[in-house]
């Protein structure tokens, strides 16, 4: 080890093996873990520890001495630096290879449950251009790479405003994205030309800094219907607000539902604020097989379409439904697991904290004609009672896809207590659902498990997990 900016460094150190969450394994000469992130199996790496603790190190690679035989050239011009799809450097059958090897070793690590074979990870057949929805962001402060410092010598550095994706770790500065390729067109045709709008009219960029200037930021979203909904977000009303957005509409007619919202908060959620509908009927259309999902700008939906119909397919032959169970969703959003599973279910229940995602979730059942399915707002701990389930049915199946930090404890203890025969668990987090079988394992045996990736070219990976009582 070499001594470097008051840091240790180790100068060439061969990764073994993945980790988990984008991480790599190496040995350090006394035989300590080091996990590495920002470089994969097989690179030689300079690697910067960040945390030596006794018995485990974390550091972050500084430098590839020897790239692994696995990279190739990624994609992407802006891969890097904007701190999305950070496995570009990888062949998706690698990806895909790590994923599976990040869901077992947590369920076995972490879980300690008796477990069966796992199941062959589900790809994605969309690597580019699989999802529906991106946020990007105005900011007067561009984000400048090292290189670009680098190139500046001594002279003073002027940032350009920037629209894009925040950089890694930075409230305040941006990645200006020419394109992006993780969402199909017009949304770059889109982003690009509200930048030039803006510019050729000196219209001000928040500086998230000091909390001033006017345009923030805007979410696209395009649905596999065909269909594009545009939500610009500034923050006070101006009269550049309609030539902006009567340009957007004549230069990207395929834009079918056109929005803006004012925030003059200081934080970037819109979910407490007015959108206001500038053109179009204030929502576009999703599918999921033949099912309808109404999808308006404040609308929760699963990010990639097409792999989340894998998902839910997935759900639904685990909930192995024959027409006379009661099946609770549990975390359900807007309804669209629930509502996927319904032809196979007697009665569908479903459970969301987000009151507009439950009303959603009713419209959407009815635009289905679905009347046996209900929604109920609320914490799902505190709905999810016995008086409930008396009240409602006792359920044959539940269906639980809580969010990353996995299921509440309270829940777990009623669900032990409930005793439905199977529990479906859709998990975006495979450590906090070992743990949460680790719990259930009292009354459950894990009988199946299949893991699924949503989004290619990250390290984010969904598991389904299939429980019956024992």
């Amino acid at each position: 080890m070499a001594r470097k900016n008051k840091k240790t460094v180790v100068s060439a150190i061969r990764l073994e093996r993945y980790a988990a969450e984008g991480k790599s394994i190496a040995h350090l000469e006394d035989g300590k873990t080091l996990f590495v992130e920002g470089a994969v199996p097989g690179d030689v790496v300079e690697v910067m520890i960040m945390k030596n603790k006794k018995s485990y190190a974390e550091g972050r690679a500084m430098k590839i001495v020897t790239p692994s035989e696995d990279r190739v050239i990624p994609f992407c011009n802006h891969f890097g630096v904007c701190g999305g799809c950070k496995w570009q450097m990888l062949p998706y059958d690698k990806q895909l290879e790590y994923k599976q090897i990040q869901v077992t070793d947590q369920l076995t690590r972490i879980g300690h449950v008796a477990l069966p074979p796992i199941e062959t990870i589900v790809g994605s057949d969309l690597q580019r251009e699989y999802r529906n929805k991106l946020e990007f962001t105005f900011s007067e402060l561009s984000y400048l790479t090292r290189e670009e410092i680098e190139a500046a010598g001594d002279g003073e550095i002027k940032r350009k405003p920037a629209l894009g994706f925040h950089a890694p770790g930075m409230f305040d500065k941006v990645v200006d994205i020419q394109t992006c390729y993780l969402q199909a067109e017009p949304t770059n045709k889109i982003k690009n030309l509200l930048r030039k709008i803006a510019l050729e009219n000196n219209l001000p960029f928040y500086d998230h800094r000091k909390q001033e200037g006017w345009l923030r930021n805007v979410i696209i979203r395009v649905a596999t219907s065909g269909e594009v909904m545009v939500n610009l977000i500034v923050k006070e009303d101006r009269p550049e607000l309609k030539m902006m957005l009567d340009i957007l509409l004549k230069e990207v007619p395929e834009i079918t539902s056109l929005h803006y919202t004012i925030n003059p908060k200081m934080n970037d959620t819109i979910y407490d604020l007015k959108v206001v509908t500038y053109h179009g009927k204030g929502y576009i259309e999703e599918y999921l097989e033949d099912f309808r999902f109404k999808i308006s700008p404040k609308s929760f939906f699963q990010t990639n379409t097409k792999q989340g119909e894998k998902l839910y397919q997935i759900t639904r032959d685990f909930a192995g439904l024959t027409g006379k169970e009661v099946v609770y969703d549990l975390y359900c959003g807007t309804g669209s697991i629930g509502i996927f599973l319904s032809k196979g279910a007697k009665k569908i229940i479903g459970i969301e904290a987000v009151p507009d995602a439950i009303e959603d979730a009713k419209l959407n059942a009815s635009w289905n004609g679905l009347e046996h399915c209900q929604f109920y707002a609320g914490d799902v701990s505190d709905i999810a009672t016995d008086a409930f389930f008396e009240e409602h049915g006792r359920p044959d199946v539940i269906i639980t896809d809580p969010p990353r930090a996995g299921m509440h404890e309270k829940l777990i203890q009623t669900l032990l207590r409930i005793k439905a025969p199977r529990v479906v668990y859709v998990s975006c987090n495979p450590a906090t659902q070992a743990r949460d079988l680790a719990l259930l394992d009292e009354m459950y045996k894990v009988v199946r498990l299949q893991p699924v990736d949503m989004f290619p070219h990250t390290h984010h990976i969904e598991n389904v997990a299939l429980l019956e009582l024992k």
